[in-house]
């Protein structure tokens, strides 16, 4: 056989040998097998094929990988796997039967090379879910709230901050606001300091529009008026006082007085100016009609409008005064049937010692108390016991006086007359036979302790049934006895009192007005500014030339002064007064040199063009004269509240600006075996006048002693730590030149034995590291929620589901490892 035959069999080469036949061969690389026809493969060609090592068997070569790597499924290629430098991983890798898979955490995606790791923006998307602000971080976001909102536990719902829940926000009225707050002063107070509110001195204020005195008060002021002169019903101007001509006087009341047997029945009938004034639940007054006020000789009326009572002579007074044993001192509605038995033993008659007692003025005080004097009133500490008080005055009729019985003779039967009168009249009362007659009702003065409970308590003069409750009628209404309820005041009338049974006329010949007037300011008719008349109402006069008047219902215009003119007649304000030079704010017009004088410290003038400044409010004052606005009126007082285990410490006037020039030291002296923690939620200090204004904490006033904390310029990033002392001495100073809002820090002391708990809260960087976290530290609630953990922290698993509710859960998780790895340590 030669190898011109292809059936030859060999595999690679065939040969032929010198004898005429043949002989197997393989390329390179290969080796003939044992039936010396077919090859097969070795390793020294091509490494076998194999990616890493190669070995050379019976079956033909075996390939083999390096450490770390495996073989893939043919045999020959050599996978890497996770071990060696993370698969080239970025993040995660998996080894799987085709090599490593890479993976990227929560918040990072996968590049196409399969082993980069790109951090996702979320906050690109939908803003993250998040209500306000949306920061990316390092494969994740945060959610963060505008100035005035909180981030809830869902750490992506922002909600308002409710600033006026917080203790302290506003000295008087607190009026929440998205995102923010509103405070208010009551009448009489202003605003300074942001959230203050000091007593406006508004006799500083033009002298408070009176006419001739002004004296301040707390939340208001009062004018006051020279001897013989008393105040006008705008309480501002002064009118004399009234003296009445002799005349005949209409009875303002009625007191009849009848006996029948040994029955008193008396009753009080007030046709007009009936008062009811509840002193408190044991006390009253009622009052009927006016009394007569005489002074001096009988002069010519004053032109100034006045209810004046006219008599021929001084009018007769009596007054009496008893006691009445176990009753109650409430002026009742009186029942139906004794309403009858009264009416029909006045119309029986019998001895009747005042059948028709014309009464120009009565006052009856009604006064129930348990406390007595002398040793029957210890003996019987639970009796009650009312003591009644009556004022009578009575006017003597021109017609009565005769040439029988002349004024001395007239005066003593009325004075006899009312003697006897009271005298029944006080019979009357202890036998509940009394009433008095008012807005349509009938009253009875006290009644006796019943032994047996009332269905329902009545209710007293000028109440109305609300429900179980007797509640007084409010001012502008009265007391309506037929409709047996409160009334608005009807137009032309007004009430300012509450629990009233009439409404007052308004003065002036146009003062009608709208119903329910609540004084008499709210009358019409009233003069406008730049216009006056004798009783403040129409007809009106324009304020001559040189004076002015800014303010309605007055009886006299202001004098520019000095000479001054105004330009022009019915002037409202001293800005209409030509004056010689024009004041700018922080000024005021001297009348008497005719220049601008600056206002002094503790004033200050807001508006140009003005003869006065301003007082400052309450302990409040300026840094400086020529002030111009309230919020340059500071509170020099250092705040804050120091107690042993909490408190805080304040600058000046915080939250408004500190005032210049002040110095503040505070001492903070925790109890045996605690120790203090400060936190800084924020501070602000102009960093503009090179320290000036420095705030230290250092264990005592030494400047060598331990230093604690010392700072002159402004962070808004909160920090926490533990004071390097057991005590802590604080100073504050300012300089003249600059001020800002200051700080208020809050602090805590702690129990000494978990000192490293509480260092290792404070030192770790993620307590500052998240906004929220900053947040929670500036948050007043939330402040006190960590306090509450950091002073007692074994009692932090007890609040873990309250804190929940107001904690992040990354804040919440800080807390609990640390807490949980100091007081279990070896769980």
């Amino acid at each position: 056989m030669n190898c011109m035959n292809k059936n030859h069999g060999c595999a690679h080469i065939c040969r032929e040998t010198p004898k005429g036949g043949i002989a197997c061969e393989c390329r390179p690389g290969f080796e003939l097998t044992k039936n010396q026809r077919d090859c097969k493969l070795t390793c020294n060609y091509g490494n076998g094929g194999c990616q890493h090592t190669c070995d050379d068997t019976d079956q033909g070569p075996k390939c083999g990988c390096h450490v770390k790597f495996v073989l893939h499924s043919d045999g020959k290629t050599c996978i890497e796997t996770c071990a060696v430098n993370n698969g080239g991983c970025d993040s995660k890798c998996h080894d799987a039967a085709t090599g490593v898979h890479c993976s990227c955490p929560m918040g990072f995606m996968l590049q196409p090379d399969r082993k980069t790791c790109k951090d996702i923006d979320e906050c690109r998307l939908n803003n993250g879910g998040c209500d306000h602000i949306c920061r990316n971080t390092v494969g994740s976001f945060e959610c963060s709230c505008k100035k005035g909102y909180k981030l809830l536990i869902n750490e992506r719902t922002c909600q308002d901050i409710d600033e006026c829940s917080f203790d302290r926000t506003c000295d008087h009225i607190c009026v929440n606001t998205p995102g923010s707050f509103q405070c208010l002063c009551h009448k009489g107070y202003t605003l300074y300091g942001l959230t203050h509110c000091g007593d406006v001195d508004e006799c500083s204020i033009n002298r408070g529009g009176c006419k001739f005195g002004c004296i301040n008060t707390p939340g208001s002021y009062e004018c006051t008026c020279p001897a013989g002169c008393k105040l006008h019903w705008n309480k501002k101007d002064c009118i004399e006082l009234v003296i009445c001509l002799a005349g005949a006087v209409s009875p303002r009341a009625t007191l009849t007085c009848n006996k029948n047997g040994k029955k008193d029945s008396c009753s009080l009938t007030c046709a007009s100016k009936a008062r009811f004034l509840p002193e408190s639940d044991n006390s009253y007054t009622v009052s009927c009609g006016t009394p007569i006020l005489r002074q001096g000789p009988p002069q010519r009326p004053s032109n100034v409008s006045h209810p004046c009572v006219e008599t021929v002579a001084a009018p007769i007074k009596q007054k009496a005064s008893f006691k009445i044993k176990d009753a109650k001192c409430h002026l009742h509605p009186r029942m139906k049937g004794k309403q009858d038995e009264v009416g029909r033993n006045a119309a029986l008659g019998g001895a009747a010692p005042c059948s028709d007692c014309q009464v120009t003025f009565v006052n009856l005080k009604c006064d129930s108390s348990k406390k007595g004097k002398g040793r029957r009133a210890r003996n019987s500490p639970n009796k009650e016991v009312t003591r009644i008080t009556l004022e009578f005055e009575a006017e003597i009729k021109p017609e009565e006086i005769t040439a029988s019985c002349n004024l001395n003779c007239v005066r003593q039967k009325v004075e006899k007359k009312l003697k006897s009168a009271i005298k029944a009249l006080k019979k009357s009362i202890n036998q509940e036979r009394f009433l008095i007659r008012f807005s349509g009702m009938e009253y009875e003065v006290a009644r006796k302790l019943s032994m047996t409970p009332e269905r329902q308590e009545s209710c007293g003069p000028g109440q109305e049934r609300l429900g179980p409750k007797c509640v007084s009628c409010l001012q502008g209404t009265y007391y309506h006895g037929q409709m047996e309820q409160c009334v608005p005041c009807p137009p032309g009338t007004y009430q300012e009192k509450e629990g009233q049974l009439s409404c007052d006329l308004c003065p002036g010949s146009d003062a009608y007005g709208p119903a329910g007037a609540t004084n008499i300011s709210a009358c019409a008719g009233q003069c406008p500014p730049g216009q006056y008349s004798v009783d403040g109402f129409k007809p009106c006069q324009p304020c001559p030339r040189g004076t002015y008047q800014p303010e309605a219902g007055r009886a006299l215009c202001f004098h520019c002064g000095g000479g001054l003119n105004t330009k022009h007649d019915g002037a409202f304000s001293f800005q209409d007064c030509d004056t010689k030079v024009q004041c700018s704010p922080g000024h005021y017009y001297n009348t008497s040199v005719h220049r601008c004088i600056r206002c002094a410290v503790g004033t200050y003038q807001p508006d140009f063009r003005q003869n006065y400044c301003i007082t400052c409010p309450g302990n409040t004052t300026t840094d400086f004269d020529g002030s111009t606005s309230v919020s340059q009126c500071k509170n020099r007082q250092c705040g804050g509240e120091l107690g042993e285990y909490t408190g805080y410490i304040e600058s000046p006037n915080y939250p408004g600006n500190y005032p210049a020039n002040v110095e503040c030291t505070w001492n903070i002296n925790p109890p045996p075996k605690r120790k203090i923690l400060i936190v800084v939620p924020e501070i602000f200090l102009p960093s503009e006048d090179e320290c000036g204004d420095v705030l230290v904490m250092r264990k005592n006033s030494s400047p060598s002693s331990i230093t604690t904390y010392e700072t002159c310029q402004t962070y808004e990033r909160p920090i926490a730590f533990t004071a390097r002392s057991r005590k802590l001495w604080i100073n504050f100073k300012t300089s003249e030149a600059n001020s800002a809002r200051g700080f208020q820090i809050p602090y805590v002391t702690y129990d000494e034995d978990y000192e490293q708990l509480v260092e290792d809260i404070v030192r770790d960087g993620r307590l500052y590291a998240s906004e929220n976290h900053q947040e929670i530290l500036k948050d007043k609630k939330l402040i006190k929620a960590f306090f509450d953990v950091l002073a007692h922290p074994q009692n932090y698993f007890k609040y873990t589901e309250k804190h929940k509710e107001m904690l992040p859960r990354s804040f919440i998780k800080l807390l609990r490892s640390k807490v949980s790895s100091f007081l279990r340590p070896y769980k």
